[in-house]
Order: C-alpha cells, then sequence, then structure tokens
C-alpha cells in the first residue's frame, strides 16, 4: 500500500482520536465492534461513524462484517499514527521519497526543521514475500496467536535495541534516533548497497573489514542471520555500514554455529563471483604460516569466545537461555569468590543428605498427619536403639497418646467438611427458589400477594 502523506493535512483531532480507539481496541480483538469504538472513542459530539467513513474513504481502517459489524487499522492507518506522534515530539517535519523496499519493510527519507535528513523505516510484516514469520522469527515466542500489526512493533523495537547497544559498542551501524510502534528513525547512510558495487579499490581489505565485523559480533554473543550483500552500505571512502539487525541471535542458539557459518559463507561467496577474491588467496597475501593459523581459527565458530561484554544478555536475544545467564554471572563474580561457592556446594551436599528422609507432601502441600506420625516414630525409634531398653516402654505409650490425639484430629476434619458442603447446598438451594421467584414475575404471572390468598384458599379447600 501506498504512504501518500497527503492525506495527513485533511485529517481532524476526531479522525486520529478513531484510530487510536481502534488500536486500543485491536489489543483484544481482531475485528473491533464499531459500539466499542465509539465508547473508547467518546466524542464530544457523536458523530464517530461519520468519522469511521470518512477514513474508510482514505483506507486507513478495513470493515469486516463477516461475523459482526466491525473494523480494523490498516498499515496506512498504523503508518498515519506513528508519523503523527513523532511529528508531536519534533523528531521530523517533512517526509520525503522512498529510498528502499524489502520483504519486511518500507523506508522513506525524513527531514526536520533544520534540514537534517534522516531514514524512516516502517516495518511491514505479513506481506505476500514474507508470510513465514512465525517459523523464521521468535517476535511471539510462547504467544500462540498473533497479529500483524503487532509482530511489526516487536520488531521494530527489537531493531532498534540493537542499534542503540551495538552503536555504544563502536559497531558500524546507523545511529539510532527514535523508535514509535512499528516506525524507526536513524540517520542516512550515505553509501550504497554493497550488491550495487562493481568494482572496488581494495576488494581485499574491505573483504576483511567485513570479515572482522562477522567475527567481532561473535565475541560479543550476538549473530547477524542475515549478513549479505544486501544489508552491507558501502561508501566511496569504502568504509562499511550494516544495516537490518531484526533477526539476530545469541551464540547460545540451538543453531548458532549454522547461523554463523552461513553468514561466513554469503560474505565467501559474493567475493569470489563478484571480485574474484578466493579464501587462499587472501591467506597467500598473510605473513608466515602462524597468520594463517590465526585466520582460519577465526572463522571457526568453535574457537570465538567472548572477550567483552554481553549484549546477547543486554538485549535478550534469541536463544539465551536463564542458564547463560547464571553462567555469566558466576562469571562476573571473580577467582576470589571459589572458595565460597566451594563451601556452599558442600553444605548443600551435606543438607541433600539430610533431606533425603523427609516425605513427600501431599497434593494440598502439607504433610498428612499420618505421615507426619510415621516421621516421628522412625526419629523416636533410632534414638531408642542408641540408649537403654528401658526407653522403649515410654517411647510406646508415648506413640499410643500421639496415635489417638491424631485421630481425633482426622475426625474433627471430616465433620468440619460436611459442614462446609451442607453450607454450600444450603446457599445453593436459597438461589434456586429466589430464581424460580423472579422468572414467575418475568413471565407476567400474578403479584406475590395475589398467589399467598390462592394458595391459602386451596389449603382451606383440601381441608
Amino acid at each position: 500500500m501506498k504512504l501518500d502523506v497527503n492525506v495527513l493535512r485533511y485529517l481532524s483531532k476526531e479522525d486520529f482520536r478513531v484510530l487510536t480507539a481502534v488500536e486500543m481496541g485491536m489489543r483484544n480483538h481482531e475485528i473491533v465492534p464499531a459500539e466499542l469504538i465509539t465508547r473508547i472513542a467518546s466524542l464530544k459530539h457523536g458523530g464517530t461513524y461519520k468519522v469511521m467513513k470518512n477514513l474508510l474513504k482514505h483506507k486507513l481502517l478495513h470493515h469486516d462484517s463477516s461475523k459482526y459489524d466491525g473494523f480494523r487499522l490498516t498499515y496506512l492507518g498504523y503508518d498515519f499514527l506513528a508519523i503523527k506522534t513523532l511529528v508531536n515530539r519534533g523528531i521530523f517535519t517533512s517526509v520525503g521519497r522512498q529510498i528502499g523496499v524489502g520483504k519486511e519493510s518500507d523506508i522513506f527519507e525524513v527531514a526536520n526543521e533544520d534540514g537534517t535528513i534522516f531514514a524512516m523505516k516502517l516495518h511491514r510484516l505479513g506481506r505476500t514475500s514474507f508470510r513465514a514469520v512465525k517459523s523464521k522469527r521468535d517476535y511471539l515466542k510462547h504467544r500462540s496467536s498473533f497479529n500483524w500489526l503487532y509482530l511489526s512493533r516487536l520488531a521494530a523495537l527489537k531493531e532498534y535495541a540493537f542499534m542503540k547497544a551495538l552503536q555504544e559498542h563502536g559497531f558500524p551501524v546507523p545511529n539510532a534516533v527514535e523508535c514509535n510502534r512499528h516506525c524507526v528513525i536513524m540517520s542516512l547512510v550515505q553509501g550504497y548497497p554493497l550488491v550495487q558495487v562493481k568494482q572496488l579499490q581494495n576488494p581485499d581489505t574491505v573483504f576483511e573489514k567485513i570479515i572482522g565485523v562477522i567475527v567481532r559480533l561473535a565475541e560479543h554473543g550476538l549473530i547477524h542471520c542475515d549478513f549479505n550483500e544486501f544489508n552491507i552500505m558501502i561508501d566511496d571512502d569504502e568504509t562499511i555500514t550494516v544495516i537490518d539487525f531484526p533477526q539476530m541471535v545469541s551464540v547460545s542458539h540451538t543453531n548458532a554455529q549454522m547461523y554463523f557459518d552461513r553468514d561466513v559463507e554469503c560474505i565467501f561467496k559474493f567475493f569470489r563471483k563478484r571480485f574474484n577474491i578466493t579464501y587462499e588467496e587472501n591467506l597467500g597475501d598473510s605473513d608466515g604460516p602462524d597468520s594463517v593459523s590465526d585466520v582460519s581459527d577465526r572463522l571457526k565458530f568453535s574457537s570465538i569466545t567472548k572477550v567483552s561484554g554481553f549484549l546477547d544478555k543486554e538485549l535478550a536475544a534469541s536463544g539465551f537461555t536463564k542458564k547463560d545467564q547464571a553462567d555469566i554471572e558466576k562469571f562476573n563474580e571473580g577467582d576470589d569468590e571459589t572458595e565460597d561457592e566451594q563451601h556452599c556446594l558442600n553444605t548443600i551436599s551435606e543438607e541433600a543428605v539430610d533431606l533425603s528422609s523427609l516425605t513427600l507432601k501431599d497434593e494440598q502441600g502439607v504433610l498428612t498427619s499420618g505421615e507426619q506420625y510415621e516421621v516421628e516414630a522412625t526419629e523416636e525409634s533410632t534414638e531408642a536403639t542408641q540408649g537403654n531398653g528401658d526407653e522403649d516402654n515410654d517411647l510406646s505409650d508415648q506413640e499410643d497418646e500421639e496415635g489417638s490425639e491424631l485421630q481425633d484430629d482426622l475426625e474433627l476434619k471430616e465433620s468440619l467438611t460436611k459442614q462446609r458442603r451442607r453450607a454450600i447446598r444450603a446457599a445453593q438451594g436459597g438461589r434456586k427458589t429466589f430464581a424460580k421467584r423472579n422468572t414467575c414475575k418475568d413471565k407476567g404471572g400474578k403479584c406475590p400477594q395475589n398467589t399467598r390468598i390462592q394458595s391459602k384458599q386451596m389449603c382451606s379447600s383440601w381441608n
């Protein structure tokens, strides 16, 4: 759907209020009922249906009456909500031409009051060319149902967080400016996609830079997963910039090695076809066999270690589990606390041996009286074997007394449960009679006073 920002000039506050009402209703409804939109919008002078008719004309809403009369937001209406919010914040004041189209997003030029040009990326998941989002991305996590607008919002938030973190750690990425809904504002990269470049002055240097970025990302705990010539920008000075980050995963992901090898293979394949550069030729320019072994080790996923930072933990990247977080916390504690940890482990093992004599809990989460009696009996029997023979008689008398007390407790519990059940039945019975009296009134029967008089007359006639 083409973005026509000229329509923004003719939209009023009531129009945006109704759009916001539809957005709020879509949190719990796939198709928002018209009555619910009216209640949420709460326009002072009414006219919600007239506003929705105007929004339908500009294709900001979609009407669906298959099950009931309702509406849902379109991507164009979601775009207008995000653009209106960012304009009110003063991020930009004008929208320019479209500079990029992808399977998951559209990119436009925007400018602020000073004339600074930014790039506006609008995520559009759910296109016909890329509908396998649920299997290719992990935006949903544990959720079973999803909405394309909601998935686009999650993708935008994830990309904004990755750009912010990578920028702080000195990676060649665009500067993240602002994010709202499914819209991300970033600095405009003055360059060209690597796929459009036919010649390079120093292809070997560019190749080493790109491979170095892949390895450095892995050292920080991240894998790009879509590192190819389409997501690498290069300028006239042959400076590279990496883009597109929503699909990044952690090095702890189950398929991390496969993703890492695929990224490396994409770069090797492109440079081999476009610039006739092979891996062996690039190694031939290095000095000595030691450098050859170092380079070959860097390209192995198993040889990469996290040297600084844990970005996969900070950004909650895909595949980073709670076990990995616990290992990182242990690593951050340092070597000074190893003795304390060993002491804690020893004490835990000793407690585990002592706890082995405990019995399991019942369904209510507490020990039953009979089980508690057996535990106490076993403990007392062990003490009796170590003592004198005279203590056996005392223990047996004590066991008989405790057994009788426990039996009384069980009888008391049974009586309480019976009383509780009787109270519940009485309450339910009272409700039934009350419901019957109301149903007689609703059916148009006689008033209660007349029914009483009639019943008395019938009883007297029988007598």
